[in-house]
């Protein structure tokens, strides 16, 4: 008689895939609008957790008036969504929400000093000397935190807004030009910085004209063209997207 044989134990199931995490940003359909002119009109984009979007397109596309949609300083339409819930309706709402962003005009403190500037958006004042240390030690400002800002260089004060904004330790980070103005040298400090912020989790935002540093630093790019988005992509598919070369440089993209 031959041994009955002893059927294979069910395999187990697969594991089920966790769910994917909410972009730490989700703007959709955001539109802007003065009075009868439309500045930005229908645009939509992710940044994830670690994620480096940079928005580009020419003077008067629409760049800074997304952010400020975004930041709640302009009236908007659409949804802005910070980890899939509303974003605040008010500028104040947004640091306890962790949005921090720099400015182009900076917005410093001039009479303050390096120090000061840094620790002012610290809400718990007993930890704030060590993480403003900290902070300024990362972007090379130790030297001179008890200076005025106004006696710093153009790059330096630049320093000090970036140091700013990062004291919070933000998950979302908006930068409205921030290689505006500075040499070779700082802009690849720049970059690394950046990369270090997207390595650590937070989601980083940035407005730029220098097209070289953005094809450096960002992960996905979205270029917009009279407040409406005319491509989107990894930097290689925006930059031979004929589109945005006619954006740029006036020349007809050919049907």
């Amino acid at each position: 008689m031959s041994p009955r044989s002893v059927p294979d134990p069910p395999a187990d199931p697969p594991a089920a895939a966790a769910p994917a995490a909410p972009p730490r940003l989700d703007v959709r359909g955001l539109r802007v609008a003065f009075g009868g002119l439309v500045a930005v009109d229908d645009v939509s984009f992710e940044v994830a957790p670690g994620e480096v979007v940079a928005l580009i397109g020419p003077n008067g596309a629409g760049k800074t008036t997304v952010f400020n949609a975004i930041c709640a300083l302009v009236r908007r339409r659409g949804e802005v969504l910070l980890d899939d819930a509303p974003a605040p309706g008010r500028p104040w709402g947004l640091a306890p929400r962790g949005v921090a962003r720099t400015l182009q005009g900076l917005g410093l403190f001039h009479g303050l000093s390096v120090r000061e500037n840094v620790t002012v958006p610290i809400a718990d004042r007993r930890g704030a000397a060590a993480r403003a240390d900290e902070v300024l030690a990362r972007l090379r400002l130790t030297a001179v935190a008890e200076r005025p800002v106004a006696a710093l260089s153009y790059p330096d004060r630049k320093r000090v807004a970036l140091a700013r904004a990062l004291v919070g330790a933000p998950s979302l980070l908006l930068l409205d030009e921030p290689a505006g103005g500075l040499g070779a040298d700082d802009i690849a400090e720049l970059g690394a910085v950046i990369g270090e912020v997207a390595a650590s989790g937070c989601a980083v935002l940035l407005v730029e004209h220098h097209v070289d540093f953005v094809m450096r630093v960002a992960d996905r790019i979205v270029v917009l063209d009279f407040g409406k988005v005319i491509a989107a992509g990894t930097p290689e598919q925006v930059r031979t997207d004929p589109r945005v070369e006619e954006a740029y440089l006036g020349r007809r993209v050919e049907a």
